[in-house]
């Protein structure tokens, strides 16, 4: 092996030395402006053996003294946390012998460079010299095995010039090294080391980055890619100058071993070492671009395999819910990824093993009635698990983009919506993947609105969103199985509970005593003053018990306040006070219409949900009216045909006590009807997720034409010119 170099030199050969490199230098620096040619002398030099060689744990190491020597340190990470990171890194089998391997060739690269700044060698023609003593070695390797045979002499300098005050070898050894001299005179010296420091730190930027591009995975990344053929043909230029600059660091540092505090930095050299740093930093820069590119090619590489993975693994069969579990929430064992809604502690995954799992999905754009009403749905279904395989358990899953967790507003909001939830909830929406949501949102066609997937004991979707059986029979959907869905429809008739069941008890005795019943809705009060005051004097002049109820609409919340205030103050009939029952009125009779969309049974000859269709589209054109006999529901019609039925009283007066008030009612607006025959017209929000492919009209049979329609939320009336 080559011996060291001596620690110091004649200070008037140092002087010839520094002198020569400020000249060489900047000659250099003006005569090889064509990179293009500089390059090909470069590449010429590269012949690889073929050697693999791991350079991340010498790299941390280098990066470590670096740190130190520059007074750097990150002061989050303490001495005792540093100290075991490097005995971790450093005291490796593997890393060990490499260091046996490559301590040669690092000495020999330490001893070059000190030894051509000490002669005064041309910057260039040292970087190039040690590009053919490494040209056996990857570009990486070459960068890195530089920066380690710069560190061993910049850390040596800068350890003794820590400890010499306190050590008395260290001392003797920094008096040939000229420290204390130089120590003394830190202050003029400081532009010289911040010229320097920000060089290194530029350095070991662009060395870290060539080393990324280096371990990017070639299972999800090729040289065909753009992005990193680009940056392959530019890491050559990124290693020279980066070596080009630990030369241009060396010399400044034998500059003051060998002349002192004696030696100031000339105006030339200080423009040299920002010159080299700033075309560093715009190298990085490029790097940096490409690698991000990169970066963004494998994810999208591993979103497709990842969702592929997950397709397949809802195509498979299993003994239990882990695996789908994991895939779709959290796939390692090294957190916790539940918070439990009851005791508010963070819990692993296995407390869902086996049980019928509800994944709520959602944003953080829930209602607070979607989410009280689910919550009085759960409490109440709870008691069903008596037996072991009816236990079910509910997950929230956020589906939030990365904005949560640097937005306070957002992070607020979630924390707010994870505190009320009385189930299960996905610790932080970061754990849930890409792959994942793109999943959720394609085959599971979540579109921003919650829905409610159930999975079985063995992780099998059983229904794909089970929301819309429990708005219309809460726990009695138990245990939300599509096949308990199409029971329930089975057993389901036209019938007035079927609307109202689970929120209003008044009705529902009202139902019972035999009474006829007038639900209506819309938001025009003038309307609604009309209908009721014809609808009263109808019912005293027919000798009928008759109750009517507003149920209001389904939109516009504010007209609704206003036309629920002018009915309590004129008292024109009862009327639901609180707007969650509204809402829920209108989200059961929305949901019925998807449950059938959902189960693939939109029949356009069921009179049941032809009558549905009528009244939520009677609902977007402004108005309706359905009259029921006790349950029976009689009459379901537009609030047009409703009014003059009942302002042409006298018309079939005489029918009544032939036919009874309500079917007789009903013939009268049948014919009306057939008359004016109103519009009919269906709304789908995107964010529905299912939107049936055709639909024909309730009231013709014919299919109906479909529009994209743009709607900003206010409570406008929008023009019906748009549906012409």
């Amino acid at each position: 092996m080559e011996s060291r170099l001596p620690l110091i030199r004649h200070p008037a050969q140092g002087f010839n030395a520094s002198q020569q490199l400020i000249k060489s230098d900047r000659g250099s620096m003006l005569t090889m402006s064509d990179d293009n040619v500089m390059m090909k002398q470069i590449v010429g030099t590269h012949a690889p053996d073929g050697r693999e060689v791991d350079v991340k744990p010498l790299l941390h190491l280098v990066e470590d003294i670096l740190k130190r020597a520059t007074q750097q340190i990150d002061t989050s990470l303490t001495t005792s946390q540093a100290h075991a990171e490097m005995e971790d890194k450093t005291h490796q089998v593997n890393f060990v012998s490499m260091l046996d391997a490559l301590s040669y060739t690092i000495d020999r690269i330490s001893c070059e460079i000190a030894y051509k700044s000490l002669e005064g060698t041309d910057a260039h023609a040292t970087t190039v010299a040690l590009f053919n003593m490494l040209q056996s070695y990857s570009w990486d390797a070459k960068l890195v095995l530089t920066l380690a045979a710069f560190a061993l002499n910049y850390g040596e300098f800068w350890l003794l010039a820590q400890i010499y005050s306190s050590n008395q070898l260290a001392k003797s050894m920094a008096i040939l090294r000229q420290l204390p001299s130089i120590m003394e005179h830190s202050g003029p010296l400081k532009p010289r080391f911040d010229a320097i420091n920000n060089l290194i730190k530029v350095m070991m930027d662009v060395a870290r980055c060539v080393v990324e591009f280096k371990d990017l995975p070639p299972a999800y990344i090729s040289n065909e890619v753009p992005a990193l053929s680009t940056a392959m043909a530019h890491i050559p230029t990124a290693v020279y100058w980066t070596m080009r600059s630990v030369v241009a660091c060396a010399a400044q540092i034998t500059s003051l071993t060998t002349m002192g505090h004696e030696f100031s930095i000339s105006t030339t050299v200080a423009w040299e070492l920002s010159s080299l740093a700033h075309k560093l930093s715009n190298i990085l820069d490029h790097l940096k671009k490409q690698l991000a590119t990169c970066y963004q090619h494998i994810d999208e590489k591993r979103n497709v395999e990842s969702f592929q993975v997950l397709k397949n693994l809802f195509e498979m069969i299993h003994i239990d819910n882990m695996k789908v579990l994991k895939a779709l929430i959290y796939a390692r064992d090294d957190i916790q990824p539940l918070i439990d809604g009851s005791s508010k502690k963070r819990v692993h995954l296995d407390v869902l093993r086996r049980k019928n799992v509800l994944l709520l999905i959602s944003g953080l754009d829930m209602s607070n009635d979607e989410l009280s009403i689910l919550e009085q749905i759960y409490n109440e279904s709870r008691p069903h698990e008596a037996r072991l395989d009816s236990q079910y358990e509910v997950v929230w899953v956020p589906i939030v983009d990365g904005s949560v967790q640097s937005d306070p507003i957002l992070k607020e909001k979630f924390e707010s919506m994870q505190s009320s939830m009385p189930w299960f909830t996905v610790y932080h929406p970061s754990l849930i993947e890409k792959a994942v949501i793109r999943f959720i949102k394609e085959v599971w066609h979540f579109r921003n609105k919650p829905i409610l997937v159930v999975l079985d004991p063995q992780g099998k979707v059983v229904c794909p969103n089970a929301l819309h059986m429990m708005w219309i029979w809460g726990s009695s959907a138990f245990p939300f199985t599509s096949l308990r869905e199409e029971s329930l429809w089975r057993d389901e008739t036209w019938r007035l509970e079927l609307l109202v069941d689970g929120i209003d008890p008044v009705i529902l005795n009202w139902i019972k005593e035999g009474k006829y019943i007038f639900l209506y809705g819309g938001d025009d009060e003038e309307w609604a003053r009309k209908f009721t005051n014809n609808a009263r004097a109808v019912a005293q002049a027919a000798r009928i018990p008759l109750e009517m109820v507003y149920v209001g609409k389904s939109s516009k919340r504010e007209k609704i306040r206003r036309v629920i205030a002018t009915i309590t103050v004129e008292k024109l009939s009862y009327v639901w006070q609180d707007l969650t029952m509204i809402w829920f009125f209108w989200t059961r009779l929305e949901s019925m219409l998807y449950s059938k969309i959902q189960l693939g049974k939109l029949d356009d000859h069921d009179p049941m949900m032809q009558e549905i269709k009528k009244l939520l589209s009677y609902d977007r054109e402004g108005g309706w009216a359905v009259l029921s006999n006790g349950s029976n529901v009689v009459a379901n019609g537009h609030k047009t045909t409703a009014l003059q039925t009942l302002l042409e009283y006298d018309l079939w007066k005489e029918q009544v006590p032939v036919k009874g008030f309500d079917l007789a009612f009903r013939d009268h607006q049948g014919r009306i009807h057939d008359i004016s025959r109103p519009c009919c017209r269906f709304d789908f929000p995107m964010t529905t997720g299912r939107i049936p492919g055709t639909m024909k009209c309730p009231e013709c049979n014919r299919t109906m034409e479909k529009f994209s329609t743009f709607l900003c939320c206010h409570d406008e009336v929008i023009p019906d010119e748009l549906f012409k």
